[in-house]
């Protein structure tokens, strides 16, 4: 499906000719928050040090971009004179948000010199040449889908928790988008611990696997604040999200995403009622004894009852309990309590089902929405 929209292709109707805009500092300051987490802290190029500077028609857009991941954000303004420049998005971040005057008016005179005005006061930037920096991606020919908002970011909140930062398997560090002809599928793991959440979705016949680093992940929760639809688009090797003030576009992972149907227990043979805040409670009462080299807490089901404990040789032992409705024999498992809190926190129910094969198998929480969170377990901590 071909994409027309402009704002995903480099806007070239931009003459490069000297640019002068005004702007309500307030929306200019809104403006370069958006993209301030686009800009690496550690480029490895200079020109990514930059952010891109647009005018056309009545608007401002700046761009930023590690090559990875690309931020756009739209802003109103009064454009005087359409054209672009690229300067030093930290020097230009600090400046605008010191200012004090309502309005803001930026220009770009000879040899790339930006003059921002405010008030009685001017300062000249050194800007560079735009076609230094990288275009981004265009996108000619993609899957469209349309999603809300709301449903979006909540879909990527409940998942992101479970994706691995840094990990050695580069595969773990994105999210699983999965497309099927009904349904978005968002995946996220480390190994450890798994999260999983989909939402009906007519995706047009569309089906597909698609993983989204997890820096892109986070830029897209920070954009979703509005009650709007906003759209995706899908290629092979990227993907751009397009609401009405932003548009982020990411490169995709490539290769296969491990099959985590694998450690998705297909059926329980113990299914446990769980207080959710009861055991939030008592799970950061026993977290406080784990240890650096060893996060393990073990969990012991008896007919009617949970006890949680763990013990740290330096700081003590700690050892909880709860009423739970179990009736089989006595059952001994461990599992990270942070893992286990942080699935809960995501849950909506004020009662979660927990699942259990035994002590070998991973554990899996459920509430009842679409989400599936599975912890595996680990060794268990002597006695």
């Amino acid at each position: 499906m071909a994409i027309s929209n402009p704002v995903l292709e480099r806007s070239s109707h931009v003459e490069k000719q000297n640019l002068k805009v005004v702007m309500m500092r307030h929306e200019l300051v809104a403006l370069i928050g958006k993209l301030q987490n686009a800009i690496p802290s550690k480029p490895i190029a200079p020109i990514l040090s930059n952010l891109l500077i647009e005018a056309t028609q009545d608007q401002l857009i700046l761009s930023g971009t590690d090559l990875i991941v690309s931020v756009k954000a739209f802003g109103r303004a009064r454009v005087l004179q359409k054209g672009r420049i690229a300067l030093s998005a930290r020097r230009f971040f600090q400046l605008v948000r010191e200012l004090t005057s309502p309005e803001i008016e930026l220009e770009v005179g000879a040899s790339n010199i930006v003059h921002v005005k405010a008030g009685g006061s001017t300062f000249k930037l050194h800007g560079v040449d735009p076609e230094e920096f990288p275009v981004l991606p265009e996108f000619t020919e993609a899957s469209q889908l349309s999603l809300h908002a709301p449903t979006l970011k909540e879909l990527l909140i409940r998942t992101i928790f479970s994706v691995g930062k840094d990990d050695s398997r580069h595969m773990l560090n994105g999210m699983l988008l999965q497309l099927t002809p009904n349904k978005l599928v968002l995946v996220g793991t480390d190994g450890k611990r798994l999260a999983k959440m989909n939402a009906e979705l007519d995706t047009q016949g569309h089906q597909g696997q698609y993983i989204v680093p997890l820096k892109a992940v986070e830029e897209m929760i920070r954009c979703l604040d509005e009650d709007e639809v906003v759209k995706i688009h899908l290629a092979q090797d990227k993907m751009a999200l397009i609401t009405p003030s932003m548009t982020i576009i990411t490169k995709l992972l490539a290769g296969e995403y491990p099959d985590v149907n694998r450690v998705i227990p297909s059926k329980a043979t113990h299914i446990i009622h769980l207080h959710r805040e009861e055991l939030m409670t008592l799970l950061r009462q026993v977290a406080l004894f784990t240890s650096e080299t060893n996060h393990a807490a073990r969990f012991v089901f008896t007919a009617g009852d949970l006890e949680i404990s763990a013990i740290n040789s330096e700081f003590g032992e700690g050892r909880v309990s709860m009423p739970v409705d179990y009736s089989g024999e006595r059952l001994e498992v461990a599992f990270n309590p942070q893992f286990f809190i942080d699935a809960l926190k995501h849950c909506k129910d004020e009662t979660v089902t927990f699942g259990l094969i035994d002590s070998f198998n991973p554990g899996m929480i459920t509430d009842k929405t679409t989400a599936l969170f599975v912890i595996m377990p680990m060794r268990l901590p002597q006695s």
